[in-house]
């Protein structure tokens, strides 16, 4: 009997013909956000690459050090979210290259009963971290002739190798080995002499190229140089406007922006343990809070986790100048430090965009549908799907699905299938979407009138 599989109904022996394919994955589901980038200047880490951490996992292998260390404390916070909205799911590290670091080094030899072993240690990567890795190698009580060699990160064993002789011993993840001779017991030896590379402005440029694959949410920049932040934030506008990945960018408290892709942070905030952090060191936070929250959850009024207070506190006029200068401010609020107003640093309104482009949950709603529709179409449309009315109309169908899914979510409101139209464009291969959407915002703004009845009159219920 024949069989096999078939593309058309036109087999002419008798047979079972049966294919076996995928179902496309074409629900239409909202996607999800959460994803934040930040170039740091570092002392540990391999330099001019993506390094990509989840929240949750050792951050010694990327930086050198573990979460609770001061020299973590950048990623720690930007991964508390706030008391409404998560933190990011995902970090892209971005040491920066630098110039004149140096890595940490120790060079010796010993001799123990005639035996005499020469090395060279040196620390995987530049930087002032590599001083506090040591080694040693230490005979097997229980087995002659085989030793030990440990490698340590500020007294932590962090690796270890069972060997018989010099040419065993491989490098691992903190130190290269240059040894000769043989195997001899040897205290801890120190590795010394690293330096941190110094940064300039071609350390962003190459920050954002490296970035630029790379699928994220907002960027974070945390330092102070005017031609640099510049530079990022013409770097966001193509992303978004030329590539059409929709993001944004999260600085330190500058002004005139003017972008509805730059969230600017006014002031900075002290912790509960006493730390202050300055408006750039703060953003680190705000830029985890702005990637984790969701397109149908605003930020206005988000507590900071573990602050203490504003730093500098705002003055009422301080707050009303902020809001007008397109920033984002802390705020002291019954005992605890909150977003002022979720907003972007546009402040120039037209008729094309409108003041509710200020707002972050207004973007990320934008945003979000942008992305995921160009997700999509990649995946399931282009080059797949006729261009004749029955693909338009499953073009359409998507498109209906899925903001309905996301007025179920509050997302948009008022939403009906007639705001979603696809036409022919002017070329064969080409379509014309045109959709109409409300996004939702948050109430920021309570006006309530209380009347006091003075008569004293009463009304006796029937």
């Amino acid at each position: 009997m024949a069989g096999g599989t078939f593309t058309a109904q036109n087999k002419i022996l008798p047979g079972v013909y049966i294919n076996v394919e995928s179902q496309p994955n074409a629900v239409a589901t909202v996607g999800e956000r959460g994803v934040v980038a930040i170039p740091k200047a570092l002392s540990w880490g391999p330099t001019g690459t993506v390094m990509e951490i989840t929240p949750g996992e050792d951050t010694t292998p990327y930086i050198g050090y573990p979460i609770t260390a001061p020299e973590a404390r950048f990623l720690l916070e930007m991964m508390r979210g706030t008391d409404v909205s998560s933190g990011p799911k995902k970090i892209l590290l971005f040491r920066y290259t630098g110039s004149s670091g140096a890595k940490s080094t120790v060079t010796g030899s010993l001799t123990v009963d005639g035996d005499t072993l020469t090395y060279t240690v040196t620390a995987k990567y530049d930087g002032v971290r590599g001083d506090d890795i040591s080694f040693e190698v230490a005979a097997d009580p229980d087995a002659t002739g085989y030793f030990y060699v440990n490698t340590y990160l500020a007294g932590t064993l962090v690796d270890r190798q069972y060997v018989d002789s010099v040419s065993d011993v491989v490098n691992n993840d903190y130190a290269t080995f240059t040894l000769s001779g043989d195997l001899v017991n040897t205290s801890v030896v120190q590795l010394a002499s690293g330096a941190d590379p110094t940064v300039s402005s071609s350390d962003d440029a190459a920050a954002m190229t490296a970035f630029e694959p790379y699928t994220w949410d907002v960027l974070c920049y945390t330092g102070t140089t005017a031609l640099t932040i510049s530079a990022y934030t013409a770097y966001l506008q193509r992303i978004n406007e030329t590539l059409g990945r929709k993001c944004q960018l999260v600085i330190g408290n500058t002004s005139g922006q003017n972008s509805k892709y730059v969230i600017s942070l006014r002031n900075g905030v002290k912790m509960n343990d006493g730390t202050t952090f300055s408006a750039e060191q703060a953003a680190c936070w705000l830029a985890g809070a702005e990637a984790g929250a969701r397109y149908n959850q605003s930020l206005t009024y988000a507590q900071y986790p573990g602050a203490a207070q504003a730093s500098p506190k705002l003055s009422y006029d301080d707050q009303v100048a902020a809001i007008e200068a397109g920033q984002i401010a802390f705020i002291d609020d019954f005992g605890t430090v909150k977003i002022l107003s979720d907003i972007n640093s546009k402040t120039t309104v037209t008729t094309a965009e409108g003041a509710e482009f200020k707002k972050n949950r207004v973007m990320r709603v934008v945003n979000q549908i942008c992305n995921d529709c160009y997700e999509h179409f990649s995946t399931y449309f282009i080059g797949k799907v006729d261009n004749n009315a029955a693909g338009r109309t499953l073009f359409r169908a998507w498109l209906i699905g899925y903001l309905n899914a996301m007025q179920a979510a509050n997302g948009i409101q008022n939403f009906a299938a007639e705001d979603v139209e696809v036409l022919p464009g002017e070329a064969i291969d080409a379509i014309v979407i045109n959709v109409i959407i409300q996004p939702v915002d948050s109430i920021e703004k309570i006006y309530m009138t209380v009347t006091v009845d003075a008569t004293g009159v009463t009304v006796a219920a029937a």
